[in-house]
């Protein structure tokens, strides 16, 4: 389980950190990290990260487009943790 939880932080962290880079880029009107790279990053349970960096960097806030394909990455997620969390409450 804290295998398991270090990788989900790892994932969520380097998602926040590709989403930082991204912003970065933009304000100093450098070739882009391109969406569907930000997308594959939030989808190994990752979308904590995204939307702390959403909220927090301001970043890809205004894109309607965006915001859906990461809710919709969100929902599988939390589909993937609540048909899931009964194998891992059992291995306690």
């Amino acid at each position: 389980m804290n295998i398991l939880l270090s990788c989900l932080l790892f994932c969520n962290l380097l998602c926040f950190l590709l989403f930082a880079l991204d912003k970065r880029k933009a304000q100093r009107n450098q070739r882009r990290i391109a969406e569907k790279t930000l997308h594959l990053a939030t989808l190994p349970g990752a979308a904590i990260g995204a939307w702390a960096a959403i909220f927090l960097l301001h970043h890809k806030n205004r894109k309607a487009a965006f915001w859906s394909v990461t809710l919709a990455l969100t929902l599988l997620q939390g589909a993937a943790l609540y048909f899931t969390w009964p194998y891992f409450q059992a291995s306690f």
